[in-house]
C-alpha cells in the first residue's frame, strides 16, 4: 500500500472495488475514517454506501436513475436491491507496481505543430 492510500484500498485500485470488496466481506463500514466513529448514524452510511454500489454496477441497465437514488436516500423504509459487482473492478498485483512504475516512466508523447500563415493573393 502506498504512503498516503486510504487503509480500505489495500489490493484495489480504486475506491469502488475496495467498497465492493468490504461490503462483499460484511465490512463496509471499514470505509468510514475512524474520526467519525461517534459521529455518524450507522444505517444512514450502511444505505449510502448500498446506492453507490447500486450507481456502479457493471452494466446500465441494472443502475438506478437519479430520482430512484433520491428516494432510496430519502426514504430508510425502502428495501434496496442486493449490488452486483461494480463495473470497474480492478484488483492490484505485485507486477502492477512494476508496470505502474515502467508506464508512468514512458508515459509522455511528443506531438509535432506545423502552422501555416495564410496569405491574400
Amino acid at each position: 500500500m502506498e504512503k498516503d492510500e486510504p487503509h480500505y484500498l489495500g489490493k484495489h485500485t480504486s475506491i469502488s472495488s475496495g467498497a465492493w470488496m468490504l461490503w462483499t466481506e460484511g465490512k463496509p463500514l471499514d470505509l468510514m475514517d475512524a474520526c467519525f466513529n461517534d459521529l455518524y448514524v450507522e444505517s444512514q452510511v450502511l444505505r449510502s454506501i448500498q446506492v453507490g454500489l447500486l450507481c456502479v454496477q457493471k452494466f446500465p441497465y441494472d443502475r438506478p436513475t437519479m430520482s430512484s437514488v433520491v428516494f432510496m436516500l430519502k426514504n430508510e423504509g425502502t428495501i434496496l436491491p442486493k449490488p452486483k459487482q461494480p463495473g470497474f473492478f480492478i484488483e492490484r498485483s505485485p507486477s502492477d507496481e512494476c508496470s505502474k512504475l515502467r508506464i508512468d516512466s514512458d508515459s509522455h508523447s511528443e506531438n509535432a505543430v506545423t502552422i501555416t500563415m495564410p496569405y491574400g493573393r
